[in-house]
Formats: C-alpha cells, structure tokens, sequence
C-alpha cells in the first residue's frame, strides 16, 4: 500500500475523530470489553503488553490495556518465571506518532517486528527507548463500516518470531469487537426515535460526552436559550453562561458520583428572552453500552420562575425521558439537531 501524503493522512485522522465521537470511543476511559481482549491477546500470544488502541488525528487511546506487574497471581505465563517490574500504572494515551501503532494505520495492514534493532526505521522508536520493547505486533482494527479506527497489538521485551498462526489469532480475536461496534450504531439508531421526542420538548435538553462535556446533542430549545453552538466543541468553553452559574459543576458531580444531580432554582438571562429567569437543571449520568463506564450527561433545563419548584409535569417529562434514555444505554449522533450543527 503506498503511503498517505501529508493531507491525505490528515484527513483520514479527522474521519476517524469523527467515527470515534460518534461511537463514544473518542476519549481515554477504559472499558472492560477492551481490557478483556487485550488480556486475552497478551494470553494467546504469550506477550507481557497488549492493548486495544483507537488514534485518532492527535493522540492514542488504549481504552484497552494489559501490562506486567509485579503479583504473582497476574502472570500470562505462570511457568514463564515471573515479571520482574510493574508497568501498572502505564499511561492510557500517547502522542498521535508514538509508538508502531499509527504505522499499522497507515499502512492498513498487520505489522510484524520479530526484533526491532533489524529495521533502522523503528529502530530509535520512543517505544523502544522508555520501554525496552524489541518486538511488536500489531492488526489493524475495523469497524463495522471497514473504517479502522486503530489496532490490537502485542509486544515482548525480547526478539521473537511472530508465526503465521499468531498473526491470524491476532486477526481474528481484532474481529470479535465488530459485534461490540454493531451494537453500539444499533443503539445511537435506535435513539433517532428518542431523540425526535426531545426535539419537540418545550424546555432545553443537551448531551454532553467525557469528563470535558464535549456537546453531542442539544435540542432546538437548548439552541435557542443559551446559544447555538459547534458540535463536539468544549461545553465550558463555548456556554459560559452555563458554566457561571454552576451548571457544569453539578455535570461534573453526576458524571464522577454515577449519580443523578440537581442545580436548583438559578438565575440566569437567556438568548430567547431578556428577563431574568430562574431554572432548575437535572443531570443524569449516562453510558456508551449497557454495563460500560459513565460517558456522559444529559442536562435538562426546567424553567421555575414563580414556582417554588419545577412543574410536575415538566419532572415527569425529564423521568420518563431519562428513563428510556437508560434503558437504551448508548450516546446518540444527532448531528442534525435543531440545537447544534456538526
């Protein structure tokens, strides 16, 4: 395969960005479906490393990971005498050219270094230097869409030849995560259906994603009271009226606790209507997929003025949408949103 230039690799970074916020996959969080394949890679091929890497245009993300450590009860190979060091506390990012990974991407096909010291191209790789790796293998990882989206490696601190029947394992054990992709654009289709259901509510509804609360979805109420804004851009940033009053500090609280939280009775002047208004903002905590990590809010803006608390019939809304919200477990893509515009 001849080598992307320059702006061709460029924008295949940012496509991947793109598919990887769609997916909720853009951020460093582990999840335990990765780390699963990342041990069982480290399993099958008798390596100290493995992980489950998604690149996007600026970093590496190993949402999976399996490294050394120093217990005895945490070996691949029990006969194999041991580790001798803890690599437990390895970061789960890297720069966008650490490493062999982003070459397996580009290239769109497997790598296979049995030493790295045998190609001068690698030889100095930072990989090599902080770690002492001396041999790779890397597969490139496919959605379901044939888009890859970064890789499932493995590596050793010493030389070894990587067999034919290893490099297939690696082949087909980076294929089991297709279901986890399909599953995941079955629930964000699935949830159009909800989503059409927000769109028409009277009050401001938003989405945010990760600890930064990038903004995936807002609806047409949520534009037009506090501004419409980029989607995927840095909530905090780009709502600083919403971050005055605390807003984002009561998302924080929901996405670290798992728990729902509620912003009681703020005052605050919005796009839509120049008097002071007060609000009451309820923030749930949502996931990816049924059984993952929390990934992001939902924010429902209640207008209170002139009640002692939200109408009832506005806290049912928000129940009942949070409700199905949970049950389907999956960020949306709303990219058309009469809120935010991609």
């Amino acid at each position: 395969m001849d080598p992307l230039s320059p702006d061709q690799a460029r924008l295949a970074g940012e496509q991947r960005k793109l598919r990887l916020q769609v997916l909720g996959l853009n951020t460093v969080e582990a999840e335990a479906t990765f780390d699963r394949v990342a041990r069982l890679a480290a399993s099958f091929t008798q390596s100290p490393l493995a992980m489950v890497n998604f690149i996007n245009d600026e970093r590496q993300m190993f949402r999976g990971m399996y490294v050394p450590t120093a217990s005895p009860d945490d070996k691949v190979n029990p006969d194999g005498g041991g580790i001798a060091f803890d690599l437990s506390n390895l970061s789960r990012e890297a720069p966008g050219d650490y490493g062999f990974c982003p070459h397996v991407v580009a290239q769109g096909s497997q790598l296979a270094l049995d030493d790295v010291f045998d190609y001068p191209r690698f030889k100095g790789n930072p990989l090599v230097n902080d770690l002492g790796v001396r041999s790779y293998l890397g597969t490139p990882l496919r959605d379901n869409t044939g888009m890859i989206l970064g890789t499932v490696c493995v590596a050793d601190f010493k030389p070894r030849a990587w067999d034919r029947g290893l490099r297939e394992g690696m082949q087909e054990l980076s294929q089991t995560l297709l279901s986890d992709f399909k599953l995941r654009d079955s629930l964000l289709a699935q949830q159009q259906e909800l989503f059409a259901v927000f769109d028409g509510a009277p009050f401001p509804i938003m989405l945010t994603e990760g600890p930064n609360h990038l903004l995936r979805y807002a609806n047409g109420k949520q534009g037009a009271a506090f501004g419409m804004v980029p989607q995927f851009s840095p909530g905090r940033m780009v709502l600083p009226g919403l971050e005055a009053i605390g807003v984002f500090n009561a998302m924080d609280d929901a996405y670290r606790t798992g728990q729902p939280t509620t912003l009681s009775q703020v005052s605050l002047t919005t796009y839509d209507d120049p008097r002071p208004q007060e609000f009451t903002f309820l923030c749930t905590p949502v996931r990816t997929s049924p059984g993952a990590p929390i990934s992001g809010v939902l924010t429902v803006a209640m207008q209170s003025t002139g009640q002692s608390y939200p109408g009832s019939e506005q806290q049912a809304f928000a129940a009942n949408v949070q409700e199905r919200f949970e049950r389907l477990g999956a960020m949306p893509d709303h990219r058309e949103s009469a809120g935010y515009r991609a």
